[in-house]
């Protein structure tokens, strides 16, 4: 199980996305224009199913992805 949160940034901080473990320990954190290259470098480059998540949800939401969905 993973939490994703993904995090509005400001006119000089870019939007960034959160992905952590059941424990809410940090897994990943990359900018959102770069969601390929940081799911490719914390080793999650293989799950098309959390990419489009991370791109579907609202800012300011945690939302519990399980590997199933």
């Amino acid at each position: 199980m993973l939490y994703i949160l993904k995090i509005k940034g400001t006119s000089k901080i870019p939007d960034f996305v959160q992905i952590r473990d059941s424990k809410m320990s940090l897994l990943a954190y990359f900018r959102l224009d770069q969601v390929d290259r940081g799911l490719i470098k914390n080793h999650l480059n293989n799950n098309e199913k959390l990419k489009n998540k991370i791109l579907e949800m609202p800012f300011g939401k945690i939302h519990k992805f399980l590997s199933n969905e």
